[in-house]
């Protein structure tokens, strides 16, 4: 059997992404945290013939976020595939770089960055006893080009670009692929400062080509 696990699954880009893989044949676990939105995820997935279940946990929460991988991993055999994209959905004022303080940039870091470490933890040793697998991870574009008014926000999803890329290094040679992936775009909603509008289904096979045809690549950037 192969699997994904989706790590902040939501509608748009999680959903594509889903779809991507579930046509190959892989099985779908969804972690996000919302129990009934991940609910009507499942139900579309298979009625579209996907097998697909839903793992609710927080990633802000280490232990239930390893616990819903792990539940991921019994149910489905194996987690042969990590995507990780958390959204910080806080209704917060975001900062200049002269303005951020260091509680600013914290809550983003414990989203991205830590999140992806814990997920990371939770998967790897597996995947390094089979020798095969794949971790990919995702940010806006603006963690490698930040701008002044969301510097909070981008500082933080630099330090995830920064560990993914890392990690994509060790991993060479092992038979694991580790990648990060950069959109410059906003999806199927209207514009962010400039920004175009697309749909996830023009990027989810970046993550598909990452996981079979590029390998080597430790980064793709999605620029409409």
């Amino acid at each position: 059997m192969t699997s994904i696990a989706i790590v902040g699954a939501g509608p748009q880009l999680g959903l594509a992404i889903a779809r991507t893989f579930g046509s190959q044949g892989y099985d779908v676990a969804l972690i996000a945290r919302n129990r009934g939105n991940l609910d009507a995820l499942v139900a579309k997935l298979t009625g579209e013939g996907i097998t697909a279940a839903a793992f609710p946990a927080d990633v802000l929460d280490r232990d239930a976020l390893t616990r819903a991988l792990k539940d991921a991993a019994a149910q489905f055999g194996s987690i042969d595939v990590l995507e990780y994209s958390p959204v910080d959905r806080r209704d917060t004022l975001r900062t200049t770089p002269s303005e951020t303080e260091p509680t600013h940039v914290q809550h983003g870091i414990e989203l991205q960055l830590y999140g992806a470490i814990a997920a990371t933890e939770a998967v790897l040793p597996a995947m390094r006893e089979t020798g095969a697998g794949t971790l990919l991870f995702t940010t806006g574009a603006r963690s490698i080009d930040p701008q002044p008014p969301t510097a909070d926000i981008d500082a933080a999803a630099a330090a995830l670009r920064n560990w993914a890329v890392n990690l994509h290094k060790e991993l060479d040679g092992t038979g694991i692929q580790a990648a990060h992936v950069g959109i410059g775009a906003t999806i199927g909603t209207p514009t962010f400062y400039g920004q175009p509008r697309v749909t996830p289904e023009q990027i989810a096979p970046l993550y598909w080509e990452l996981h079979t045809t590029h390998r080597d690549k430790a980064e793709r950037i999605f620029r409409a």
